[in-house]
């Protein structure tokens, strides 16, 4: 097992069981106790968890996210759903943005093959897939690009938005709640999506079940700014009715 799904599956046990052991988790990983203490080392300062003695517990913090590498590896079926769903709601000759991460990700590998799009891409990760597709016309926004996650964040990059309008925007968001609306980690990446929110006709969020009724550090926009969530059968269904009744078409792959 690589390193980065070992780190999202430790994550993933952190989320069901509330507190993992060195030796048991060593033991169900395959792994040596020293491997497991470099991942939880790897794992601390990223924020997404506290060492404790002879463990890990889940960090309390709302402004770290887990690093791209960690969360590509999680809820990979779930964001392949979503992706097939989200892509098969475009219409030939759409104009696109599609935000940076990895449930967008998905989106653009199951846009391969499409026609007559015009697509602006947040994400180095996601113009890698769409650059040679010739039915598409495949859009960068500039600015400064945020090492290990390569999405695009700076002044150079909500230029872009105030210049050009789009038909649909993909938004990923590091929690949506009923309350505190669309939230995400990192600053910078807040500014870049309420930009590209400004500027799209039709606002559709992407979040699998673990990003529903969560709230992280920076709010992007409220529920009612939001047309469509696409999510996946984890969701809680209490959560997902506060969504439509606020107006929301909520749609589960």
């Amino acid at each position: 097992m690589s390193a980065h799904k070992r780190h999202a599956r430790i994550l993933e046990l952190l989320e069901t069981e509330g507190r993992l052991m060195v030796s048991d988790l060593a033991n169900r990983l395959e792994v040596s106790e020293m491997t497991i203490r470099r991942d939880f080392e790897v794992l601390e300062q990223t924020g997404v968890l506290s060492r404790v003695h002879g463990g890990a517990v889940p960090s309390d913090s709302r402004s770290y996210e887990p690093p791209f590498a960690v969360r590509i590896g999680r809820n990979i079926e779930a964001k392949q759903r979503i992706g097939q769903l989200a892509a098969g709601l475009l219409r030939d000759g759409e104009t696109v943005i599609l935000d940076a991460g990895t449930t967008t990700l998905e989106i653009a590998r199951a846009l391969r093959g499409r026609k007559n799009l015009r697509i602006l891409a947040l994400s180095l990760h996601i113009a890698d897939v769409l650059v040679d597709e010739t039915g598409i016309t495949t859009m960068l926004s500039g600015g400064v690009a945020r090492p290990g996650e390569r999405s695009f964040i700076g002044t150079l990059a909500e230029q872009t938005f105030r210049e050009l309008s789009f038909d649909t925007l993909f938004l990923t968001v590091g929690g949506i709640d009923p309350q505190s609306g669309l939230t995400e980690y990192n600053l910078d990446d807040a500014g870049i999506k309420r930009a590209a929110c400004a500027s799209a006709r039709r606002r559709i969020a992407v979040a699998d079940g673990s990003k529903i009724g969560k709230t992280a550090f920076v709010k992007i926009c409220a529920i009612d700014d939001l047309d469509i969530l696409i999510t996946d059968s984890t969701a809680p269904d209490d959560v997902l009715n506060h969504f439509r009744q606020a107006g929301v078409e909520v749609i589960v792959a």
